[in-house]
């Protein structure tokens, strides 16, 4: 899969294919990830699979990707959930966080100028086994918390994404 490589204002200055984007260093680049909350105001998180290329078994938000060379953040959400969960939901772009992370079990880093978007989803959902080891849903505070006491078993974006976007406490999305 080709994707965006972005400058420092997030402006499209050409493509490469995903995991040269994460090799040598890495090389800033569009992403997205995506917040879905239930009517409870919780937030479904993902444990990362085992055979992920990087931050394997890790937890994070409920889905990410990467927008291909001429995808919107908005249609990779989409493609993302449909890949990933099994499901189609109404989301909306709250923000954009650019971070760098490298992953120490496998050399990879990201860097990554990160749209975030967020909704809700109330329906059954069915994980790939690929690409997910386990969800659940979680209260944003006993989130927080969970990721002060075993930071080491969250992948680094989460605690950058929540820390970065007030707006997701607010819970009164879709």
């Amino acid at each position: 899969m080709t994707i965006q490589v972005v400058d420092d204002e997030g402006k499209t200055i050409g493509e490469i294919e995903k995991i040269a984007a994460h090799q040598n260093g890495g090389v800033w680049h569009r992403a997205i990830s995506v917040f879905l909350f239930d009517s409870f105001g919780r937030l479904l998180i993902q444990k990362r699979a085992k055979g992920k290329y990087h931050f394997a078994g890790l937890w994070a938000n409920s889905c990410c990707s990467h927008p291909s060379a001429n995808e919107t953040p908005a249609e990779a959400a989409n493609r993302a959930m449909q890949f990933e969960l099994g499901i189609s939901a109404t989301v909306s772009e709250i923000g954009v966080v650019r971070y760098e992370a490298t992953d120490a079990a496998s050399g990879q880093t990201e860097r990554e100028h990160d749209h975030i978007l967020v909704g809700r989803f109330l329906g059954q959902i069915s994980p790939n086994t690929e690409e997910i080891a386990a969800i659940r849903w979680v209260a944003l505070a006993e989130l927080k918390q969970e990721i002060q006491l075993r930071p080491e078993q969250f992948a680094p974006w989460l605690p950058t994404i929540l820390d970065q976007i007030p707006e997701l406490s607010q819970q009164n999305f879709g």
